[in-house]
């Protein structure tokens, strides 16, 4: 049997390059859209289409064996309001044109500042924010065009860690980490949900493998849930592992919320990042049980590896950027671009 083709647009972001990984691992044939030579290189076997995402015609004709199209694009974090729906349509309309199922990464924006503290795909989607506003726009937008033969999965997770910069990890919680400090935005006492992107992206394969999905399906992964604490006591352990724990250990301290909310009058990209702060004092998290019911058993990266893996990914430790091997994984029931 020859292999399925998935098309990646958006390759050269951090969950792009997860999934072209994870998509290759598994034995599909990989379509890897850019718009410029890849960050990493690829797997073997995956192609390059060097291709604007507006270019359907050209990109119909290059990926005209996909059957999935996995959405990895995310605009700048200030330029959401004016290009988040505009390019996701691009690539919904692409993956009609090629009858293929279109994959969406959903966030929890959707469910707005009195979210309960576990989200279920049930969960009413009532959000709070210009960004959940969006993003709940667009999901509708995909069930909708089921009746026009557009079939679509949002795999929703928490915050993305792992796989290079561009997330909270490194923009702040660990953006002093070399002179001994570790940042959290949050009451440390508080459920917050994540996303190991390698855990994430061997998600999507799962999903995509399936033959017998409804025309417009969400799902959420669960990944990992951890209060302030918990994230900053892995981060410690594995700063420790990597030789990054000076002798009087990491210090700790908090996002200076105030200074950002004026400083935002001024600084889109401040305001934005302002508008999403009650998902730090809100505890959430992610039901993963109807996914699991549906691909079985997903295997999630124990914490303590998965930290030292982001932490190697972000050029910390001797062996930076080296990879943990795979015999890490269980399995588990349980920007200054990309913020998302």
């Amino acid at each position: 049997m020859n292999p399925s083709t998935v098309l990646v647009l958006g390759a050269n972001g951090r969950l792009g390059e997860a999934a072209v990984q994870a998509f290759a691992a598994a034995g599909w044939q990989v379509l890897a859209q850019l718009r410029r030579a890849p960050v990493a290189p690829l797997p073997a076997g995956a192609v390059a289409l060097a291709l604007p995402l507006g270019d359907i015609d050209a990109l119909a004709r290059r990926a005209a064996a996909a059957r999935v199209v996995v959405y990895a694009v995310n605009p700048p974090y200030a330029d959401w309001p004016r290009q988040m729906l505009a390019l996701a349509r691009h690539g919904m309309d692409l993956a009609q044109r090629l009858d293929a199922t279109f994959m969406l990464p959903g966030n929890v924006y959707n469910f707005g500042a009195g979210m309960p503290p576990l989200l279920s795909e049930a969960t009413p989607q009532q959000p709070t924010t210009r960004k959940g506003r969006i993003r709940v726009e667009l999901e509708a937008e995909m069930a909708a065009r089921a009746a026009q033969g557009l079939r679509s999965v949002v795999i929703r997770a928490g915050d993305f860690f792992g796989g290079g910069a561009g997330s909270w990890l490194d923009l702040a919680i660990v953006k002093r980490l070399r002179q001994g400090r570790l940042v959290y935005p949050g009451p440390l006492d508080v459920a917050h949900a994540w996303a190991y992107l390698p855990d994430l992206a061997r998600a999507f394969v799962a999903v995509a493998a399936r033959d017998d999905l409804a025309a417009a399906q969400r799902w959420h992964f669960a990944g990992h849930t951890l209060t302030g604490h918990e994230l900053l006591e892995a981060l410690e352990r594995a700063a420790g592992v990597l030789g990054l724990q000076p002798a009087a250990g990491l210090r700790r301290g908090g996002m200076p919320w105030g200074v950002m909310r004026v400083l935002g009058t001024v600084v889109p990209m401040v305001r934005e990042v302002v508008e999403m702060e009650y998902l730090w004092r809100v505890p959430h998290a992610l039901d993963g049980r109807a996914l699991q019911g549906r691909v079985g058993v997903l295997p999630v990266t124990p914490i303590d590896d998965a930290m030292q893996s982001a932490l190697r990914g972000l050029g910390f430790g001797v062996t930076a950027g080296e990879a943990l091997p795979n015999a890490g994984i269980v399995a588990s029931d349980t920007s200054r671009r990309h913020l998302a």
